[in-house]
């Protein structure tokens, strides 16, 4: 059988080499296409083959028209520096034939890329419109990859949305968007979708971005990963979702600028993905890449933006750019401080080295980064040693510049300041004055209504650690907490903590828990103890602690005013046991207002099983608040 089937393809081969000759010749290409169709006949076909039959295959194989050999009007075409020299071509004795046409529109694209006026002097020209009804005519024999490319050229010249020629090259990509390949789908997209977008090509976009994702398996290479998801991820959520999945695959051949464009792809997006974003720290802490200062200011960013906290990638990012930062400007080391801030990352020799570095540059230092900086100071709680001169710095640009800022970023500056206890009597009247104030507390939008909680802490401050201030101060009637300030998600912590205080206290008129006080903040419990340490009855003594006291009689001589306020694991900083900025503020506030605090952090919590043993754990802190207190 093996032999006879050997047989007939030698003699098919003979005709095939016969017969040659007599055909037009087409290339290499097409006798391996005869050989291969002709073969394929041979052994699907029940009769023997004939020179007939072969004729005829030979016949039908035109349908297929390759790409032709070289000739010197292609030369002519990528050397041509000038349209003239392109439509000239036109009027000559050169053999052009369809891709000719193509390759000429798509040249003169590139030549004008940059001239704009000479693009709206060509589309009036006779010859160009010419040109353009040729290729049109000749659209369906125009190879894929040209065809492409001349969709990008057409989008390029500006040709009008209502342009035939243009409408009718979309409606031919359309229809082979099946048969392109993968590689010229992404061509598209990455060249042509802000056209796409801008000229309601909203079809053909959608059908784009329906075959990219049906056939995203054949993506192989990371380049290509890239394109799509920095062109088409915020394009398609579902595409988005594949192209993750996609870059899980082939994270292990990405190297540290490909991790820094899928960071920077994910941060844009917002897109906290992070089965991804382990993977790529896993890379960055394991591979000894060599990261360049854009790439550890980008991948810093990232990870900031998308609050993704991983210990080794935020120590080798710190240990990396404490090197660069000599080099760095005002800008990059305010725009580093605050994403490190983001990400609760607190690296001593780092933020030393920043607050060295702008001294050094003070002429350079903007207002701007001065208050990035600050910024994020405040929610890190980090006191520099050189905060004498850094903060001379701050105020000297404060005294004239403070009140031409935004509003918002007035107010978050002075609290950033009152965090770091160095704001100065100037600026509390500055924000606390009436006419700044009141657009906050008119307002019932979220991001104003944090603002103006900022400004209740910054009156807080003023009343509490600045004696000498004399005002203005928020009205009474603002201060008043709102119904909703304690209609926040219980944690587990929290709802722990008061059932131990119940359970604690016996009698409700003992302690109250969730008390709002007129300082913005709330505290999660509160009690009153005598000279003896037993509890008082809370509601019939004076609380000027409350916006609306409830109780009329003095406290007894030594009696104790206890607050309890637990931190939870977001209340303190990255790897560490050291609160925020915010709520080292909160518990300064508190004490400053006669209370003393049991603070009950998550840390020491979660190693008490037993009721019991909370119980104990809350009396031995009491007991201890009221010692030192004594011992002072």
């Amino acid at each position: 059988m093996a032999a006879r089937l050997m047989k007939q393809c030698t003699c098919l081969l003979r005709e095939a080499a016969r017969l040659i000759p007599a055909v037009a010749p087409v290339g290499q290409l097409r006798l391996a296409g005869v050989a291969c169709k002709t073969l394929t006949s041979s052994v699907t076909s029940v009769s023997s083959p004939s020179s007939g039959s072969l004729t005829e295959l030979l016949g039908k194989e035109q349908v297929f028209t390759p790409y032709p050999e070289r000739q010197e009007v292609d030369h002519l075409i990528e050397k041509a520096t000038r349209p003239e020299e392109l439509l000239q071509l036109l009027g000559g004795d050169h053999s052009l034939h369809h891709n000719h046409l193509a390759l000429i529109l798509i040249r003169l694209s590139y030549v004008l890329s940059e001239k704009p006026k000479e693009k709206a002097l060509l589309i009036e020209d006779a010859r160009f419109k010419q040109l353009v009804r040729l290729v049109n005519h000749q659209i369906s024999s125009v190879w894929h990859g040209t065809l492409v490319k001349l969709l990008r050229s057409l989008y390029t010249l500006a040709l009008p949305q209502t342009s035939k020629e243009l409408q009718s090259v979309e409606q031919e990509v359309r229809w082979r968007l099946r048969r392109l390949k993968y590689k010229h789908l992404v061509f598209l997209l990455e060249s042509c979708v802000s056209f796409m977008r801008e000229q309601h090509s909203q079809e053909l976009l959608a059908e784009l971005l329906m075959h990219l994702e049906r056939r995203w398996t054949e993506i192989n290479d990371s380049r290509t990963l890239m394109t799509l998801m920095t062109k088409a991820g915020h394009l398609s959520e579902s595409l988005m979702n594949r192209l993750e999945d996609k870059c899980l695959e082939l994270v292990e051949q990405c190297g540290p600028d490909e991790l820094r464009k899928v960071l920077m792809t994910l941060a844009a997006q917002s897109r906290r993905s992070v089965p991804l974003l382990r993977a790529i720290s896993y890379h960055l802490v394991q591979k000894p890449f060599p990261l360049t200062k854009g790439m550890l200011l980008d991948l810093t960013y990232a990870y900031g933006k998308l609050s993704f906290h991983q210990t080794q990638v935020c120590q080798r990012l710190a240990a990396d750019l404490l090197p660069f930062i000599p080099s760095m400007t005002p800008g990059e080391v305010a725009r580093c401080a605050k994403s490190f801030a983001f990400l609760k990352w607190l690296n001593l020799p780092l933020f030393e080295a920043f607050t060295q570095h702008l001294l050094s540059r003070t002429q350079d230092v903007s207002l701007a980064h001065l208050c990035s900086v600050v910024l994020a100071f405040a929610r890190l709680n980090f006191r520099s040693e050189q905060e004498e001169q850094f903060f001379k710095l701050v105020h000297e640009k404060l005294d004239s510049m403070l009140g031409s800022l935004e509003p918002v970023l007035q107010v978050d500056l002075v609290w950033a300041l009152c965090v770091l206890q160095q704001v100065r009597e100037a600026e509390l009247q500055t924000v606390l004055h009436p006419g700044l104030h009141t657009r906050f507390l008119e307002s019932t939008s979220p991001k104003d209504q944090s603002t103006f909680q900022k400004l209740v802490h910054i009156n807080s401050t003023a009343l509490l650690e600045h004696p000498e201030y004399k005002g203005p101060f928020l009205p009474a009637s603002a201060i008043a907490p709102s119904p909703s300030s304690s209609s926040k998600k219980t944690t587990p912590l929290q709802k722990e903590l008061q059932e131990t205080l119940k359970a604690l206290l016996g009698n409700t008129n003992q302690g109250s828990l969730e008390v709002a006080t007129q300082y913005g903040w709330v505290l999660d419990a509160e009690v009153l103890l005598d000279t003896d340490g037993h509890f008082l009855p809370l509601r019939d003594f004076v609380a000027p602690h409350l916006a609306q006291p409830v109780g009329k009689q003095p406290l007894p001589p030594g009696a104790k005013r206890i607050a309890f306020l637990r931190w939870e694991f977001p209340n303190f900083n990255s790897r560490s046991k050291d609160l925020l900025g915010r709520f080292v503020l909160a518990r300064r506030h508190v004490l400053a207002a006669g209370f003393l605090v049991v603070d009950v952090p998550y840390y020491e919590w979660l190693d008490l099983k037993s009721e019991w043993q909370k119980a104990a754990y809350l009396k031995d802190k009491m007991r201890k608040a009221v010692a030192e207190e004594l011992a002072k």
